[in-house]
């Protein structure tokens, strides 16, 4: 289980994530080669593990759209996404 960090370092790290996110990436996002997409997912990443108020808002999203949920899920390759995959395939082979 992950410690939770402490309140400055949680805020500074969901600073970070918010600027990677809102201005890092746009900025970058012109010059060649994927270099925005994976600041951006970093930015998401920092963001998800340290606000609550964003790990809510994604939940409410997976329920609406669960394919687009399932889709980021995939791509930050988040642990609980592993577990349901490893958990439809035993299931599926039962």
């Amino acid at each position: 289980m992950r410690r939770n960090p402490h309140p400055f370092v949680r805020t500074a790290l969901l600073v970070t994530g918010w600027l990677l996110f809102l201005v890092v990436a746009p900025l970058s996002s012109p010059f060649p080669g994927p270099a925005g997409t994976v600041i951006a997912a970093f930015g998401l990443i920092l963001i998800l593990r340290n606000s609550r108020w964003a790990r809510h808002r994604f939940v409410r999203l997976k329920a609406r759209w669960p394919r687009v949920g399932a889709f980021i899920d995939r791509i930050l390759v988040r642990g609980s996404a592993k577990r349901r995959r490893e958990m439809a395939k035993r299931l599926a082979a039962n």
